[in-house]
């Protein structure tokens, strides 16, 4: 598979991530019915996604990328649609998040196809 194919998957699992675990607060306890749909399709699809990209990127590397970057959108999302409050610390972090993938991808020799 080809590195951009492998980063296209590596996308798509991030995005089912997000809205897997965005959903998962409003299906309260998995009681309501389509945020508990979105939930297991979600993960489904991340799942899925991020197997293709492991027969392309290593473990670690995909892991780093796609833990972070959910982390950051999960935030987000949380943010802009439950308004739940990111104070200077949580911004920081999540930049800090945010300037640890970049190093991996601009700098590290381990983020390479194998």
């Amino acid at each position: 598979m080809s590195l951009p194919a492998a980063y296209l998957y590596l996308l798509l699992a991030i995005i089912g991530e997000v809205v897997a675990t965005s959903a998962l607060k409003a299906s309260d306890g998995f009681t309501e019915t389509i945020p508990s749909t979105l939930v297991v399709v979600g993960y489904g699809v991340a799942f899925y996604f991020l197997s293709l990209t492991l027969k392309t990127l290593p473990l670690g590397i995909t892991y780093a990328v796609w833990s972070g970057v959910g982390i950051v959108a999960v935030s987000i999302f949380g943010w802009l649609y439950y308004k739940q409050p990111l104070d200077f610390a949580a911004i920081t972090g999540m930049g800090m998040i945010l300037a640890g993938v970049l190093v991996i991808h601009l700098f590290s020799k381990s983020a390479t196809i194998h």
